[in-house]
């Protein structure tokens, strides 16, 4: 017997949650979220939140839309899911309170869904789970200092995991995944030698998982 065919919000939030599913997998892939003319972060409020979790946004025009998930609107030092769409320098200080969880109870750490700017920006070099060897992407969109307060809150098993949103695509940075800022290569004539892209790739390919279906 075929299996029913979903409506389209539900073919939208699953493809949202395989999206963000696989960007944990593979952290610093791009994945694109089936966000269609959706908010994209009203798209992962939809799958991430329910009655039983809780959030914090300072974005006014967001607030409403995550409210309508039935979750709870929380201080940030107590919220599970954490949304800036933009988040600023002034925003760090506020953003340091987000809880990094326990060591009995890692799993109380918050969640970062923050917008960004992919291929342009600070250079991050990742290793860890997921990532074969090792591999560089540019971020841009998001205050300096912001690599500095999350390596400072990182002491795996402790840390934040981020969801970075740039339109309707997502890169994953779980905490285990070590990040280092990498210095901007020389400038080159175009010609010579090989491409920048091939030796510093500003994003890393947007692979489809052969067991995705």
């Amino acid at each position: 017997m075929a299996a029913p065919a979903f409506t389209a919000a539900e073919a939208r939030d699953r493809g949202t949650f395989l999206a963000l599913m696989w960007a944990f997998s593979y952290p610093g892939r791009v994945h694109a979220l089936a966000a269609d003319s959706q908010n994209p972060f009203e798209a992962i409020g939809a799958v991430l939140l329910d009655l039983e979790t809780s959030y914090f946004t300072p974005d006014t025009a967001l607030d409403p839309l995550l409210r309508r998930t039935t979750a709870r609107s929380s201080p940030i030092e107590s919220a599970e899911y954490i949304f800036y769409p933009v988040l600023t320098d002034g925003d760090l200080e506020t953003l340091s309170r987000a809880s990094i969880g326990e060591m009995l109870f890692p799993d109380r750490a918050a969640t970062l869904i923050l917008g960004a700017e992919f291929g342009s920006g600070v250079r991050l070099t990742l290793s860890g789970p997921g990532i074969q060897a090792s591999g560089t992407i540019a971020v841009g969109g998001l205050p300096a200092n912001f690599w500095a307060l999350r390596e400072r809150t990182r002491r795996f098993p402790l840390g934040w995991d981020i969801f970075l949103v740039a339109g309707a695509q997502v890169i994953g940075l779980p905490r285990s995944t070590a990040i280092h800022l990498t210095p901007q290569p020389p400038l080159r004539p175009h010609g010579e030698g090989e491409s920048d892209d091939a030796t510093y790739p500003l994003v890393l390919p947007n692979e489809r998982n052969p067991h995705e279906t």
